[in-house]
């Protein structure tokens, strides 16, 4: 049985933790043992706690729509209305099990997401390293960790120097050095440097008592919650109004206060946007998914609905304008050097298990003119730091004699070495010369003794073409109404090379004025103007973001890095590239699995101007239904001095739209072109006046129901007629609220058509065959309310929508 307790490894040395957890540093664990050990010890993750279903389903009968429903049943059993409280009994728990089962839905999409969104480890297992799932670790086996990574599981270093955020683990906020020897905790970010460790303790028994959730799911709460709040507002102040105007008119009545209570409630209960959150859930649901089969994985739900509103995309220059394929284009030996030594030592300072792509433009350059690595062997290396922005070697030559040496920028590389004034100026003629041809300069240089002098041995440019779809990609973006803004950290002439191969217009400003982020007035003048800014270094882009914020712009961020991880968490929309960072990752909230970066940005914009869309319309149709019921309501009980339609066909009515309600969130909607922003007061002015509308047309069929179809004779039949108006007009309405020009401009989803087919369907027969209290009327009365709701809903509301509201689709968006 292996160790459990890590304050027991922090007592042995390296040997005796590698013999007690039986691996190997140059093999690590062959097959067999990670099968045996996993399965004693499980996989490298906590078991997830899962609420009771029961739970679930039982606190569905709890809140403000269902107590409005049960105080209703109460009401009518007061009353002596059994029938009333079968009825409502009913629609309260089918309401319960239909939003129990959306929300099941939901929770299935988000932890099919979840699923795909894991942390990846480099493990030496049977003698070669490769890339696993962080929870396939077992005790036992051999990783590697560097600069920007989370560290998995409980493990002690073997090899190399660390620096390690553990704030998250322990509360200390200093970061914390650690060597050979040292145990590092799970959950902590490596911030600096590059070590090979064996795992001690996984899952459970780490220090930390589980591993770190590194990518989140949030279902989104303070947006929706925010639209939520405003259109409840709007809707119980419109209800307010006409009920206050309904109980002074009891005056004037025979109807007693409580009699008129039930309808009261429900009219009420209508006014209240039950339904929103769980739409917009679904709606961001579904579209998270179609994102992820399209490389666009979505860590928090709401970042669709963000990235419709983003209308200034800031976007790295290296792998997403660029092919972040990297390779020598020309080198520049002084000295005594030759070229091949150059490309040799930089080799040299190198390493590919990194992965890192001017490391191994270096190594492959190496291969290609059969340098002969072997001759040396790397003793010590210090992968490449942002701050530094060079990486570090000590390499042992055949003569056992060590040669230092340190490959990075011109100017880094500059300091290490030295160089006075006039040398500097010297070499950045150079530099200048390899920038106007798009190139990006790696300086190498190197000492013979520790004590000796650092000597630069020669400059190395290197090319990393733009992306075959960048300008396509940029010019889609520019027709979405998307100002794009490059930033990226190498020199003014690169940026301006590359800024002018993918077509983004502007001049480029230089980031950095003595060593310290420019003071820039961030006006709509400059944004406009001008394609990015150069000499950025990576710390600098939370402070662009910001600014732009500060306008109020809602900015989007591509990053790959550690110290990106500030600017992504900014943004509103951070979008972390397929080789980011575990850090950037878990800072984003998309996060990119293809290699055709910027062209993956355009779905989840219009996936999120999609839903937005989807929810605008449900808006526009619950205000306007809303509105019409009310209107209709109140207005016929001051003028009949009676409650025409029962608080019973409410509810049903109520229930049944709400059906097809939800299946707005796969609708084939006609979506914005610009960036969207929401504009509710103008949006609710337009769905009143629709509602208004309807109302008036309502009153002219009921005048034609009570003159020429006498059906005011039998109270039971007027409320089985109110219902079908009330209804059909609600059901027509949706085809003109989903789509902001000609109501046949765009096809609904197959989904939303049977929704609304099964809820016709249901709405003839119950009023046929009066079924749920209703008294039965003919299918001739019926068709010609179906008749006469359509040709006032699809032509005359449809007209009036496109022509005479102050406030249109183009301008809500």
């Amino acid at each position: 049985m292996i160790e459990t307790d890590i304050k027991k490894y922090k007592k042995l040395d390296v040997t005796e933790v590698i013999s007690l957890l039986g691996t190997s540093i140059s093999i690590g664990l062959t097959d067999e043992l990670v099968e045996k050990y996993r399965k004693t010890y499980g996989y490298n993750e906590l078991p997830e706690k899962r609420p009771s279903l029961l739970l679930k389903f039982i606190k569905k009968f709890w809140g403000v729509t269902a107590w409005m429903l049960e105080l209703i049943i109460v009401l009518s059993l007061l009353l002596h209305r059994q029938l009333d409280a079968y009825i409502v009994t009913g629609l309260l728990v089918f309401n319960a099990v239909i939003s129990f089962m959306q929300e099941l839905s939901a929770q299935h999409a988000v932890e099919t997401l979840k699923s795909k969104l894991h942390v990846s480890s480099k493990v030496l297992r049977n003698g070669s390293w490769g890339v696993i799932p962080a929870r396939e670790l077992v005790p036992g086996d051999i990783v590697r960790i560097r600069l920007g990574d989370f560290i998995p599981a409980d493990m002690k270093i073997l090899a190399g120097d660390i620096e390690v955020d553990q704030s998250a683990v322990t509360g200390e906020s200093q970061e914390v050095e650690s060597t050979k020897s040292d145990v590092v905790y799970s959950g902590s970010i490596v911030v600096r440097g590059q070590a090979d460790c064996v795992i001690a303790l996984t899952g459970s028994n780490t220090f930390f008592g589980k591993t770190v959730h590194l990518v989140q799911l949030a279902t989104p709460k303070a947006h929706i919650d925010d639209i939520v709040k405003k259109v409840s507002f709007w809707l119980l102040l419109i209800v307010g109004i006409f009920l206050g105007i309904a109980v002074i008119s009891l005056k004037f009545t025979e109807v007693s206060f409580i009699e008129a209570l039930p309808l009261s409630l429900v009219l009420l209960m209508s006014a209240i946007p039950v339904a929103l959150p769980t739409m917009f859930t679904v709606s961001t649901a579904l579209g998270s998914l179609e994102l992820s089969k399209k490389g666009v994985l979505v860590t928090r739900l709401s970042s669709p609905d963000d990235a419709a509103s983003m209308d200034i995309l800031c976007v790295d220059k290296t792998g997403t304008l660029t092919e972040n394929k990297i390779s020598v284009a020309e080198v520049k030996a002084f000295g005594t050097y030759t070229k091949e030594e150059v490309i040799l030592y930089g080799a040299m300072a190198s390493q590919g298990a990194n992965q890192d792509s001017i490391d191994n433009a270096f190594l492959r350059e190496a291969k290609e003119k059969k340098l002969d690595l072997n001759s040396f062997i790397q003793a010590r290396f210090v992968p490449f730091d942002p701050k530094l922005r060079r990486t570090e070697a000590t390499v042992i030559n055949m003569k056992n004699e060590k040669i230092y040496i340190t490959k990075g920028s011109f100017q880094s590389v500059a300091k290490s070495c030295k160089l006075s004034t006039e040398e500097v100026k010297k070499y950045e003629s150079q530099v200048g010369l390899f920038a106007q041809s798009g190139f990006k300069t790696i300086a190498v240089a190197c000492k013979q003794r520790q004590d000796g002098k650092t000597v630069l041995i020669g400059l190395v440019a290197l090319i990393d073409n733009p992306s075959g779809s960048a300008k396509v990609a940029i010019s889609r973006l520019h027709q979405l109404g998307i100002k794009i803004l490059m930033l990226t950290g190498d020199a003014f002439e690169i940026a301006k090379n590359i800024a002018q191969k993918v077509s983004i217009k502007g001049e480029i400003l230089v980031a950095k004025a003595g060593g310290e982020f420019k003071k820039f007035d961030f006006t709509e003048e400059l944004i406009e103007n001008n394609a990015g800014f150069a000499e950025v270094y990576p710390e600098d882009k939370y402070t662009i973001v910001q600014r732009l914020q500060t306008l109020g712009h809602v900015v989007g961020m591509t990053g790959d890095g550690v110290n990106d991880s500030p600017a992504l968490k900014q943004a509103e929309v951070g979008i972390a590239v397929r080789n980011a960072t575990d850090v950037a990752k878990s800072s984003a909230s998309l996060i990119l699995t293809r290699g055709d970066s910027l062209m993956s940005i355009v779905e989840p914009i219009i996936v999120g101007r999609k839903i937005f869309q989807r929810i605008n319309t449900w808006i526009i149709n619950k205000i306007s239904r809303t509105t019409l019921k009310v209107v209709f309501i109140i207005i016929s009980f001051v003028l009949f001095k009676k409650i025409i339609i029962s608080a019973t066909a409410m509810l049903i009515m109520l229930f049944m739209t709400d059906f097809v309600k939800i299946s707005l969130a796969t609708d084939n909607v006609t979506w914005s072109q610009k960036p969207t922003k929401w504009k509710l007061k103008g949006l609710i002015a337009s769905a009143s006046l629709l509602g208004v509308m309807m109302a008036i047309e309502a009153f002219g069929l009921l005048a034609i129901g009570l003159n020429y179809l006498h059906i005011g004779i039998d109270s039971n039949i007027l409320n089985t007629f109110t219902f079908e108006i009330l209804f059909f007009f609600a059901i027509f309405s949706i085809f003109i609220a989903r789509e902001p020009g000609r109501f046949w401009d765009s096809i609904p989803s197959n989904a939303m058509l049977v929704a609304i087919a099964l809820d016709v369907l249901i709405a003839i027969v119950v009023s046929t065959f009066g079924l749920l209290g209703f008294k039965p009327i003919s299918v001739s009365i019926t068709l010609f309310i179906i008749a006469y709701s359509c040709i006032f809903s699809l032509l005359v509301n449809d007209f009036i929508k496109r022509k005479v509201f102050p406030v249109r689709y183009s301008e809500v968006v």
